[in-house]
């Protein structure tokens, strides 16, 4: 099942799939972290880098440790979590750039190249990394694919559409946003531990402990998020990202229809769709995201007589492997604000 999600620029790109109970999402110009046009413009499949061939050969790191890229931000978190200091962890697309619009740089060829692991998100999300690690020539790479296991979702919502016409994205294998609901993060890093185990056996014990440490605190998460969202079932909100579904579908949330905002400024037509969605699907909720320019989302709101607040994705931020409970506590303290 192929699930179409479309995607506009407003200083921040986000795709991907939306999925959810009565999902309607509000899908702004935002794709999957923040845009960066300009990153990388080599494409991945022209790589061909002498250094890459070159460099295969040592899949250490000079420091004589494991040496393991993480595709992005939160699984560079869940990586680096399981991998203390036992192992060197280097994250490939930099916190804030778009993960679905990224093209890999040569540098990014010459440290697939050199390492022994690759820890990717999967399902789809990290389009350019067949052709990348294909170019990089190393027959002693090992890859993780932390979503192995995982059941994704893949409904289709409904769509409110507005003035304008973008390019969207295809996605045979579900929204690759798993991450965000703390009890599939769990088996993403059970993933990355196992995974981790085979390639650098003779620290198994480091990462068993380090990833059962992590898990704990994973399922501390999850019970905070269970009792503090009960209180208001059934809350229905609208995103322009549709990085939320499975996080509305743990804990009994509503992420309700599509509404495409236009890149340049809201024409009536577009204020009034919206706002009509809005009163059909009785939300109560409207989240943006980190690093967004608000302007429009900002004026919208007014509009639709809904406060605006943001919602984490962790595709941007700190990486301490911290990060991640910070965020994930400060997205509780805001749904909990916003569903009463």
């Amino acid at each position: 099942m192929i699930v179409n999600c479309r995607e506009i620029r407003t200083g921040r790109q986000r795709s991907g799939i939306l999925p959810i109970i009565a999902l309607l999402m509000l899908s702004m110009a935002t794709g999957c972290s923040q845009s960066n046009p300009n990153q990388g413009t080599q494409g991945t499949t022209s790589e061909q880098s002498p250094q890459a061939q070159e460099a295969a050969s040592t899949p250490q790191a000079q420091s004589g440790k494991t040496k393991v890229v993480a595709t992005f931000l939160p699984i560079y978190l869940f990586t680096k979590a399981v991998a203390g200091d036992v192992a060197d962890v280097e994250i490939l697309v930099p916190p804030g750039t778009e993960v679905h619009e990224y093209q890999a740089t040569p540098g990014n060829v010459k440290v697939i190249a050199t390492a022994k692991v690759l820890v990717k998100n999967g399902l789809g999300l990290e389009e350019f990394l067949e052709g990348t690690v294909k170019n990089a020539q190393n027959p002693k790479l090992t890859e993780i694919d932390a979503s192995k296991g995982i059941k994704p979702l893949n409904e289709i919502s409904p769509i409110v559409k507005m003035t304008t016409d973008e390019k969207g994205h295809e996605h045979s294998q579900g929204n690759p946003h798993v991450w965000l609901d703390p009890v599939l993060a769990k088996q993403q890093v059970t993933n990355i531990r196992d995974g981790l185990i085979a390639a650098d056996p003779a620290n198994k014990a480091t990462y068993e402990a380090n990833a059962t440490a992590y898990i704990k605190e994973l399922e501390s998460l999850n019970s905070e998020f269970q009792q503090t969202l009960q209180k208001n079932p059934s809350c229905t909100f609208i995103t322009f990202h549709d990085a939320f579904p499975y996080l509305a579908k743990r804990y009994n949330l509503k992420q309700v229809a599509v509404v495409q905002i236009p890149e340049d400024q809201l024409s009536p037509t577009d204020v009034q769709n919206a706002v009509s969605a809005v009163k059909k699907y009785k939300v109560k909720a409207l989240f943006s995201e980190p690093g967004v320019d608000n302007k429009l989302l900002t004026s919208l709101s007014k509009d639709l007589k809904i406060t605006l607040r943001t919602l984490d994705s962790l595709e941007t931020g700190e990486t301490d492997p911290q990060h991640y409970f910070k965020a994930m506590k400060a997205n509780l303290q805001t749904l909990e604000t916003s569903c009463k």
